[in-house]
């Protein structure tokens, strides 16, 4: 591997070492994952691909667009950045998803799903109209082929004459297994005259797992109104060539049957059949888990992660759903493909006929909470909060706009550390407080998330957002908390003082608090400290108070502009008050990764930052 450099040394190896090196490129990235996390599983799964793909294709005069980009480690190492891999989602060291501005070698940025077929015929289309000979290929996978962008993209591409090649990487699984009716489409795909010529090798490779079962189960079943001519009814109906499906995991099929359709022009999908976590058998054996499974030792498998007894908000979130779905059968639970990351696999199971997971697309997520909403339920629907910037017009119109009491729990909301620019979530706030009829709130710990969401339960008046961090709570017993009464639109004072009130919001009321009491004790005097609790509708009672000091400093674990500080400031003005008003929150950028303590401290947003900024008040 080490005499790889760039694409073109593939060239020169023959069948054999091209096997040789994708196991070679599998144990560095074990090696790597192992003690510097990362989504792992599914780059295993895709090596052979990605390897044959590089081999056949001639980048990057040739486009190769990755879909979510979590599978696309194997296309970095062979890109120039083997040794720049082991600093993978590390400050200064190389981003976690193809990026643009990383490598000529990343056609088209990526971090959320759907996007590659829709970009991939941008790229197409440019070339023919520039009269270029460049190929362009898609490829596709995790789930990502359930988006509505992704549909949307294949009706575009089957109605154009663009020369692209979509590469479906259908390895069963998203992050959870994956879910609704085109995946059972696909599943049934596999029953076709094309597979089965390779069945019997395909199921050595799977093994004795769910896979198997799942292809044996459809064989067995009766063939009738399910198998076509080609196998590929539905990408056929969308105006694309169906080929295959074939085994991604075996390099020289897959470059034999590149080389065959690199000869072929129009618009065409290639159905590849990989295991998730191949050529480690703990990811393996659990996909789910090894997506992203932290730190782990690679000779046993045991993952590395220290124990702590403090909960994470996605897990407070989850349990206490639980407790009130016990008690109202009103209550669902909606996720978009992100059951296991919100917190909410012990919901599905108890509660079956109440969890839906409805595949990665969020905008489907809004509407299906809206109209189960306006039938009567109560639906609480989990998102993380950087793709819930997908659903932006489906929660205006569809939720808003009919004043609908869907309760939009925004996990991941603020910084979120190594996954990067893609996924951090500082938008919310800003993008949503423009809504009318939008309640907008954030718990200060895992008590008020406990409060809130029994409040959010009993509130009939339109759509409520519920923010929280990726992480750790304060370590409060929340378990034994009863649920206190939260009063619409209000916040507290927490803290008394002078000269300076600070009016925070989310877990930011602590780290507030924590820089008071150090400018206390340094000085005797300290600043008054707000927990907001609601940005939307802002507590009247707070803003006059706050008109009443010298200065105001907001603290906010989003974007500044649009969010709380725009609020404090705005009403303000409006009141005519002389206070003098800063704020505190993620700048004017896009936050590259890092852990997520270097990212609030680079935002002046831990407890030392907020101190630096008022402690010149009080001494």
């Amino acid at each position: 591997m080490q005499k790889i450099s760039s694409p073109s040394d593939l060239k020169s190896l023959v069948p054999e070492e091209l096997e040789a090196l994708c196991g070679e490129i599998r144990r560095h990235i074990v090696e790597c994952c192992s003690g510097n996390p990362g989504h792992l599983a599914s780059s295993l799964g895709a090596v052979d691909l990605t390897v044959g793909i590089h081999y056949v294709y001639n980048a990057p005069s040739d486009r190769i667009i990755f879909d979510v980009g979590h599978q696309a480690y194997a296309h970095k190492i062979l890109t120039g950045r083997m040794e720049a891999f082991r600093q993978n989602r590390k400050r200064d060291g190389i981003s976690g998803f193809p990026n643009r501005d990383e490598s000529e070698y990343d056609a088209f940025g990526v971090g959320h799903a759907s996007t590659s077929i829709s970009a991939a015929l941008g790229f197409a289309e440019a070339a023919r109209i520039a009269g270029r000979k460049e190929k362009v290929v898609a490829v596709i996978g995790d789930g990502a082929m359930t988006g509505g962008l992704a549909l949307e993209g294949l009706n575009n591409a089957g109605n154009s004459s663009a020369d692209i090649l979509i590469i479906l990487n259908d390895n069963d699984m998203a992050i959870d297994g994956n879910t609704g009716g085109l995946h059972s489409h696909l599943l049934n795909i596999t029953t076709n005259p094309t597979y089965n010529r390779f069945r019997d090798k395909l199921w050595d490779r799977l093994g004795a797992g769910k896979a198997r079962q799942m292809i044996q189960k459809l064989v067995r079943k009766t063939k009738q109104g399910l198998v076509t001519p080609s196998g590929g009814d539905l990408f056929e109906a969308f105006g694309l060539r169906y080929f295959g499906p074939i085994d991604g995991n075996d390099i020289n099929q897959v470059v034999s049957t590149l080389e065959r359709l690199r000869t072929i022009g129009g618009p065409k999908i290639l159905h590849v059949i990989t295991k998730k976590g191949k050529g480690y058998a703990p990811a393996e054996n659990d996909p789910t888990t090894w997506h992203a499974p932290g730190t782990f030792d690679i000779a046993t498998g045991k993952r590395l992660g220290g124990k702590t007894t403090v909960s994470r908000y996605q897990d407070v979130f989850g349990e206490v759903l639980c407790e009130m779905a016990e008690k109202d059968g009103r209550i669902v639970a909606i996720t978009p493909a992100m059951a296991t990351g919100s917190g909410l696999t012990g919901f599905a199971e108890k509660f079956p006929d109440r969890f839906f997971d409805v595949g990665i697309a969020e905008e489907h997520a809004a509407t299906f909470a809206a109209g189960l909403a306006a039938g009567g339920m109560k639906p609480f629907c989990s998102i993380y909060s950087s793709f819930a910037q997908r659903a932006f017009d489906e929660i205006i119109h569809d939720a808003a706009l009919q004043h609908l009491p869907v309760v939009f729990c925004l996990d991941r909301a603020g910084l979120v550390g190594e996954d990067g620019a893609t996924h951090q979530g500082v938008f919310d706030m800003a993008s949503l407080r423009c809504i009318p009829g939008m309640t907008i709130t954030a718990p200060a710990n895992e008590n008020e998330l406990k409060d809130l969401m029994h409040w959010a339960l009993r509130e009939d008046r339109g759509p409520v957002v519920i923010r929280y961090p990726r992480g750790l709570g304060e370590g409060l017993d929340w378990r034994a908390h009863e649920p206190a009464d939260i009063e619409y639109g209000k916040g507290s004072k927490v803290c008394d003082g002078e000269r300076v009130a600070v009016i925070a919001l989310g877990p930011e009321v602590n780290r507030a608090m924590e820089a008071a009491r150090r400018i206390k004790e340094e000085t005797g005097r300290g600043p008054a400290i707000f927990n907001a609790r609601f940005l939307k509708p802002f507590d009247a009672d707070i803003l006059a108070q706050v008109s009443e000091y010298e200065a105001a400093l907001t603290v906010e674990e989003g974007c500044l502009k649009g969010g709380l500080f725009s609020e404090v400031a705005e009403g303000l003005a409006l009141a005519g008050a002389g206070t003098k008003v800063r704020g505190l929150g993620v700048p004017d950028i896009f936050i590259k990764q890092d852990s997520q303590a270097a990212q609030r401290k680079d935002c002046r947003l831990d407890a030392e930052g907020i101190y630096s900024e008022l402690i010149g008040w009080f001494r």
